[in-house]
């Protein structure tokens, strides 16, 4: 089991004394692809996977969701949540057994999920139909007077939409003070992808690097070299590689990302479990 650089009460208490430093932004990898950002006081979770409901679900499978890194901490403990957001109805972007117990230690928090998700989200959080936000490709709002959302499509593995346009797949880009930060959820490479994120300057683009290989039986992402070729041409100041180092039959190694982004010469980022990202 792959130890968090920070879990638990350590993980807390970074939270809090970050708090003190509003100079720039901060950031924490929780996993997978899900990740904290903090700024001014103001508190983001997104695609949060803290439960291990995969690995109960599928233990007695042929496909068996064994965790590879420890759980950096329970969602309840997470209590100063104003946004949360959800890219796609997969378990580890969109877990009950994070949200649920999430939302009722934050009442008050916000929801953003894509449209065409809607039915399918309130059935999972057990939550009325009209408690999550539904965005669509293009859609911009504004929450918590800071944080500004986009909805940006995502194809995973196909630019998949219900029978009103919506994309069920989505990723966003979440604007706050001078910064763009773009998370692309799970998606290969689309030009209607690259056409969406033209408009913005992203100062970090967090990419799943786990690859498309249909023996998974599963649906498939970038792989390492694709991710850095996409932080290139959407000029992304830095790159963060995510979706690997959860489940032992859907990872791989975080060296080959490095590798082609030393070669790329794309500034990027690999996080430990916990760790923290300070961006001014």
């Amino acid at each position: 089991m792959i130890k968090a650089l920070q879990k638990d009460q350590v993980l807390l208490d970074d939270i809090v004394a970050a708090n003190a430093d509003r100079a720039g932004f901060h950031l924490w990898w929780l996993g997978q692809s899900g990740y904290l950002i903090q700024w001014q006081g103001k508190h983001l979770l997104i695609d949060p996977y803290l439960s291990d409901s995969l690995t109960k679900k599928y233990a007695a499978t042929d496909k068996p969701h064994i965790r590879m890194t420890e759980r950096v901490i329970a969602p309840e403990r997470l209590d100063f949540i104003d946004i949360v957001s959800s890219s796609h109805n997969h378990t580890d972007h969109l877990d009950g057994e994070t949200l649920i117990p999430l939302m009722a230690a934050n009442p008050g928090l916000t929801f953003i999920i894509p449209r065409a998700n809607r039915a399918f989200v309130a059935n999972r959080i057990q939550h009325d139909i009209n408690f999550p936000i539904g965005l669509k490709a293009g859609d911009s709002i504004t929450l918590a007077n800071d944080f500004t959302i986009h909805g940006i499509p995502a194809a995973h593995n196909e630019l998949e939409k219900d029978e009103a346009g919506n994309c069920k797949f989505m990723g966003y880009v979440f604007q706050f003070g001078p910064y763009s930060i773009y998370h692309s959820g799970d998606t290969l490479w689309r030009e209607e992808i690259l056409a969406a994120l033209k408009p913005f300057e992203i100062d970090v683009a967090i990419l799943p690097i786990n690859g498309n290989k249909p023996e998974r039986r599963v649906a498939g992402n970038l792989n390492a070299k694709e991710a850095v070729a996409l932080g290139k041409q959407i000029k992304a100041s830095c790159v963060i590689p995510c979706h690997y180092d959860m489940f032992t039959f859907n990872t791989v190694a975080p060296d080959e990302f490095i590798t082609q982004a030393q070669q790329q010469q794309q500034a990027h980022q690999v996080l430990q479990c916990g760790e923290r990202l300070t961006v001014r």
